[in-house]
């Protein structure tokens, strides 16, 4: 392990945003992140995982610990179910794919979503109709302050929309090292609820679609609508799909009847921030090297030599001309660093 003084981060977050690392290390085992931790008891710290939701808008004035901690296994099963870990360092995707080709049910619909296993239960991930939460066991983390390893159940991680403790009260105190989901073995339950999914398999004469089929799908449909941040820098979804009181949306679509919902309870209702953003001009329109992409309203892109400022500057100015177009605040998926 050696520590990297003014370490370049561009080919560290999906954005591509040029920004050094004050210190940079990569540890790729626990023993090695405490040692790190224990080491450097006073130097501020920013964990670093797959880099895919995060704006880099200055440089990184902390010691940048890199988790790569690989390594995938059955730990448990039953007759109806089977319970996987991953470590931190693992690709989403790739640890989708590997589920996958086991028939394991449960993160289908979660397929080609960037990033690492390690930060999935922070943000809540989710697409086309499944959550983390849905699948999710328990998590095992590292506590910054103590060095002691502690286990998260579903209930304590109190998962919300793109929420969880670790993104509240629970912040920088803790590093994911491993996550265990529970997935099914057989009678698999197939959603494609979601009117992409299901067209999609339509056009290609599946009506009994397997794992693999659904996943096909899902990575077909992102592969058109999103760009690969390794051709074009982009964080996926920038923003929340805003969640409104049920009293607010009835007053807003009376003004706008065409706008697109979905109904969450008897309180409150989504509504699709993609939709807001195109109409509001937005789609496809480019700021210098910062833009919004052509297919996808919901995603920022990075043309070239974007900085992170250049980027925010876009993302401030959708929100405003939202909010005064519809009454609507959208906030940031993405962590603005």
């Amino acid at each position: 392990m050696e520590i990297q003084s003014h370490f370049s981060l561009k080919n560290y977050n999906t954005f591509g945003i040029e920004a050094k690392a004050q210190k940079f290390i990569s540890v790729h085992t626990t023993d090695e992140l405490k040692t790190v931790l224990e080491q450097h008891p006073d130097d501020p710290k920013f964990i670093l995982g797959g880099g895919s939701n995060m704006l880099l808008t200055q440089d990184i004035h902390a010691l940048v610990i890199h988790v790569d901690l690989k390594g995938k296994r059955i730990i448990e099963t039953s007759d109806d179910f089977v319970w996987v870990e991953a470590h931190a360092g693992e690709n989403w995707h790739e640890f989708v794919l590997w589920t996958i080709n086991q028939d394991f049910g449960g993160l289908e619909n979660m397929s080609l979503i960037p990033g690492n296993v390690g930060t999935t239960p922070i943000q809540n991930i989710g697409a086309y109709g499944t959550e983390i939460k849905d699948t999710f066991a328990y998590c095992t983390a590292l506590e910054i302050a103590t060095l002691q390893t502690r286990t998260f159940t579903k209930e304590e991680c109190a998962f919300g929309y793109r929420e969880s403790i670790f993104k509240n009260e629970e912040k920088n105190k803790y590093i994911i090292t491993s996550v265990v989901f529970k997935l099914t073995k057989h009678s698999h339950k197939i959603n494609v609820s979601y009117g992409d999914i299901a067209a999609e398999l339509t056009q290609k004469g599946i009506t009994t679609p397997t794992l693999k089929d659904v996943s096909d799908a899902v990575t077909a449909i992102r592969q058109r609508k999103l760009p690969d941040p390794k051709e074009l820098g982009n964080s996926g979804s920038f923003f929340k799909n805003p969640i409104l009181p049920k009293n607010d949306f009835e007053r807003i679509v009376s003004l706008h009847p065409e706008m697109p919902h979905y109904i969450i309870s008897d309180t409150e209702v989504k509504v699709p921030a993609g939709w807001l953003i195109e109409q509001a001009g937005f789609k496809g329109k480019r700021f210098g090297d910062a833009g919004i992409h052509k297919n996808q309203a919901l995603v920022l892109v990075n043309y070239g030599n974007a900085t992170g400022q250049e980027i925010l500057d876009v993302a401030r100015t959708i929100q405003q001309t939202v909010y005064d177009t519809f009454g609507i605040k959208i906030e940031a998926e993405v962590n603005i660093i």
